[in-house]
């Protein structure tokens, strides 16, 4: 039977490059779905950008971007990271699209119309030197449930507890460095506490083969109430106050959804994108609505996610389903984070990081990469550590060693000797080792189902190691020497070049661009499980050319390699031409204070800033600042003026000085300008030495 499956990985916040942490995820992912298809099933792989949300809109206006410029250049670079290790994303789209617009808005619709959706007023922090309500992410504070330090406001990425901002310790904002303070506004929530979602949750969480047994235990916890009645589910605040970036409440002015409503929403908008597009239609010559699709009762729906949002998507994301009118998932597939050396934290600056690109960049084979993380992956929530030394045997000895040097060893006799045709049949110790290799096919499929990558690997080397073995006790190469062995060479090498193929199909998951070079030198269609059934007989190869090149440690050295210092340019412009002393006393700077400060009529640069120098007279000092500061703010202020600078005539009047401050040369980079004022103490007319 034709299985039809949804699969999804998290979607990256699409504020940063992807890490080894995204690339460890789609190759897991990656590689469950191209066994689904080489079983023949229907399979529609997508992915997207988590687009929203205020961190997004603060980098952008940093940038000097609009927010979905900003993104938009952020998703250009996607492509070069997915094609390079061979990622088969059918669609990838960005949670910013009309499809998740209209998704969202209609999901809040049905869990509102459900009586799950609460209008409370809260006090929610505001940080008085940005002027804003400060997102989860931009408080940080101490966890209230373990303690640990500088945790973000809505979770804690030690112990994993999910809280209020309110609830943290000693908050701070990361944006200014302020102590918050309370403001109250009017938040909407999706009520998890209520019975209905409350048992609906205990008991999809807990149907057999649901989750793994170390996801199940963590909800468990989740649920638990102490002695005191606290604890359990809490109700989830899905609403955002403007400014921000993201998608608006219905009938709720002013109000937005909170990233994490719309961001899983994005999983159905990438889909739906990708059937409105008709992918669907020219892949498998399903012509179904996304509508349709979704409806039918033999979709199987699947997420993979790191252990750090596995609240989000066993908890909320199933309930805003279910409770919506919508099908919830199959499964979620939950892993571990990746690490280095024996489980140190990566770290660019030590040189400890793996960057994705330069491993790309030094010409490293990715299918290397693919190749290690499927040996280290398991069905569990566990770590997985990258180890210079284990990567270099695994791929060296296990993949080139035991798989590869089984063509090698037999096609250039195939070739040369016998006009690349495998004999029509082979004897009889031949047939009981494909016999043997073809009875693990199974045990295959079952592993990689189960997502059981490393018992996959290990079972399909332990299968080399029987062919090698094989070789090792005919020999083809002293069989070659003698007169009137032929026919038992021919069959020797056919065994070789039909087990070679046997352990590609298997291993096809895990190496496509692999196995795609493989296909060509047989001269075979593109292999799926099915074909481990047949046998090629006496079938015409091509010529054999090297398939893969072992590691070099010395690339291994120079993708760890910390980088090169970072030039430091200050104000991100070099440093003047050197000057001397004298000409820098030709230069009068003055403390100065800012008595008036106006608007100019007909210019949207200009203050008109009347300054006191403790001359017994006032100045007129025109400065373009306009953009950054109000009069208001600027009134009473001391700054430092340069005092004898020759007036300059200008369109609205004499400019009798000017006023110093600061910027970066690179204005889009690091937009601003910040007047100088000297610190407390400073009077009128005092000189600058």
């Amino acid at each position: 039977m034709t299985r039809q499956l949804f699969v999804t990985t998290a979607l990256p916040y699409a504020n940063g490059k992807f890490h080894i942490g995204h690339i460890m995820e789609y190759i897991q992912a990656d590689i469950w779905v191209r066994f689904q298809r080489m079983r023949g099933h229907q399979v529609h792989f997508v992915g997207a950008d988590d687009a929203h949300g205020a961190p997004i809109m603060i980098a952008a206006e940093k940038a000097g971007k609009t927010p979905q410029q900003f993104v938009a250049d952020i998703a250009a670079g996607r492509k070069e990271y997915l094609d390079g290790f061979h990622i088969s994303f059918d669609n990838w789209h960005s949670t910013d699209g009309v499809e998740n617009h209209e998704l969202a808005q209609d999901i809040y619709r049905g869990l509102r119309d459900n009586g799950l959706i609460e209008v409370r007023a809260i006090e929610q922090f505001f940080d008085p030197e940005k002027g804003m309500f400060l997102p989860d992410r931009f408080i940080k504070g101490e966890c209230p449930k373990c303690g640990a330090k500088d945790q973000y406001g809505d979770s804690c990425e030690s112990c994993g507890a999910v809280y209020s901002p309110t609830e943290l310790k000693s908050p701070y904002s990361a944006l200014s460095g302020a102590t918050p303070v309370l403001r109250t506004s009017d938040h909407y929530f999706f009520k998890l506490s209520d019975p209905r979602c409350v048992e609906f949750l205990q008991n999809w969480t807990t149907e057999p083969g649901k989750l793994q047994p170390e996801v199940l235990n963590k909800i468990k916890e989740w649920f638990t109430k102490d002695e005191e009645g606290q604890g359990g589910l809490g109700d989830w605040d899905i609403s955002r106050d403007a400014p921000y970036f993201g998608i608006e409440i219905p009938d709720a002015p002013g109000k937005y959804f909170y990233v994490w409503l719309d961001a899983p929403i994005g999983y159905l908008a990438s889909l739906k994108n990708w059937f409105d597009k008709g992918g669907p239609a020219a892949k498998y010559g399903d012509t179904r609505s996304f509508a349709e699709f979704m409806a039918s009762p033999e979709i199987e729906q699947y997420h993979f996610i790191g252990k750090d949002i596995t609240y989000f998507h066993t908890l909320f994301w199933p309930a805003t389903l279910h409770f919506s009118g919508r099908k919830t998932p199959d499964n979620v597939f939950v892993h571990g984070f990746m690490t280095v050396n024996n489980g140190e934290k990566m770290s660019k600056s030590r040189g400890t990081g793996l960057d994705p690109l330069k491993y790309l960049s030094l010409g490293m084979n990715p299918e290397w990469l693919r190749y290690y993380i499927a040996a280290k992956l398991n069905s569990h929530v566990e770590d997985v550590d990258f180890n210079r030394d284990d990567f270099t045997a695994r791929v060296n000895a296990d993949l080139i060693g035991k798989y590869v040097n089984i063509a090698s060893r037999a096609a250039g006799f195939i070739s040369k000797r016998f006009g690349g045709k495998l004999s029509s049949d082979v004897g009889v110790e031949g047939r009981a080792l494909l016999d043997t290799l073809r009875a693990h096919r199974d045990t295959v499929t079952g592993l990689y189902e189960a997502r059981e990558l490393a018992k996959v690997l290990r079972e399909i080397m332990a299968l080399a190691d029987r062919v090698n073995e094989y070789v090792d006790q005919n020999k083809p190469w002293e069989i070659a020497k003698q007169p009137g062995q032929d026919a038992v060479l021919q069959d020797v090498c056919t065994v070789c070049i039909e087990a070679f193929r046997l352990l590609t199909i298997y291993l096809k998951p895990v190496l496509p661009a692999l196995a795609a070079q493989v296909e060509a030198f047989l001269q075979v269609a593109p292999l799926d499980f099915a074909d481990a059934e047949r046998a090629l007989g006496a079938h015409a190869i091509g010529s054999y050319q090297h398939l893969m090149q072992r590691v070099d440690p010395k690339l291994l050295e120079e993708l760890f390699a910390a980088p090169e210092p970072e030039k430091i340019v200050p104000g991100g412009e070099d440093i003047a031409p050197e000057i001397k002393i004298d000409d820098f006393t030709k230069v009068d700077l003055r403390v100065a204070k800012i008595v008036k400060a106006e608007t100019v009529d007909g210019s949207t640069k200009l203050l008109r800033l009347t300054l006191d120098a403790g001359e017994g007279r006032t100045r007129n000092v025109f400065s373009g600042i306009a953009s950054v500061y109000k009069p208001e703010d600027l009134e009473g202020k001391l700054t430092v003026m340069v005092a004898n600078l020759a007036p300059r005539k200008m369109k609205f009047g004499i400019s009798e000085g000017m006023v110093l401050a600061a910027s970066d040369a690179d204005e889009k980079k690091n937009p601003g300008i910040f007047v100088l004022e000297p610190f407390p103490g400073a009077q009128p007319g005092m000189r600058i030495r």
